[in-house]
């Protein structure tokens, strides 16, 4: 098992570009695990944590409902954002600056063989980051992602999250609201929920937020809680 983790920073990168990278990444990782199988080799995968922000753009999981997207062409145009239908779970997002987007490619033989574990070990990365900023945030019952006070009328989502897995192999992830524009979260029904407001750290502390020190504080609780070397 090897738990080294490649940690990159790709900075703000147009989302197909970004895609196309993960799918790289992701195919060599698979591609190690094909031939270990057909040839009896014994090859170490690689695993990634990928943080990132996207210019303005709305995606669409594979199981999720186009009619969710509130804009035509024209209103994208005048957004300046664009729109993707992707190869994730979960339904409609936003990215956009402000935020941080991960992206884990990880060989889960390296670690453990649970999907579901998976997505919870990271919500409580997400969790533990927002307790470092003095917000207490949990889950929602029946929802992926992490909320501010999940079982209050006014629970509202702070980060979502939306995954692919093949031979247990993971890619796309989350996207956590740090300093966001937040209104182009009203161009869509976020992740299908109609009744429920979004929110970030910059609304909830009423103040700008340091991202780096996000990313600084995020990126231990996740070497930490899947027990990684990050290199």
């Amino acid at each position: 098992m090897n738990k080294e983790v490649q940690f990159q920073d790709w900075g703000l990168v147009d989302y197909q570009e970004a895609w196309d990278r993960q799918e790289s990444i992701f195919k060599g990782v698979l591609d190690i695990k094909h031939d270990n199988r057909v040839n009896a080799t014994t090859t170490i995968t690689p695993n990634y944590l990928i943080f990132t922000a996207h210019p303005h753009v709305y995606t669409l999981g594979k199981s999720g409902h186009e009619e969710y997207l509130l804009l035509d062409e024209k209103g994208l145009e005048e957004k300046e954002a664009k729109f993707y239908k992707i190869n994730r779970g979960g339904d409609i997002t936003y990215h956009g600056p402000g935020q941080i987007v991960g992206y884990p490619i990880l060989d889960l033989d390296n670690f453990f063989t649970d999907i579901h574990l998976y997505l919870r070990t990271l919500e409580e990365a997400i969790i533990l980051t927002c307790a470092d900023f003095g917000i207490e945030a949990g889950r929602y019952p029946g929802f992926t992602g992490v909320w501010i006070e999940p079982d209050k009328p006014t629970a509202r989502k702070i980060c979502a999250m939306g995954v692919r897995a093949s031979r247990w192999v993971t890619m796309h992830g989350f996207a956590f609201n740090v300093n966001t524009d937040l209104d182009y979260f009203s161009n869509i029904i976020p992740c299908g929920i109609d009744d429920k407001d979004v929110t970030s750290l910059k609304r909830e502390l009423g103040k700008e937020v340091d991202m780096e020190d996000v990313k600084e504080k995020l990126k231990g609780h996740i070497a930490k809680l899947f027990e990684m070397q990050i290199v």
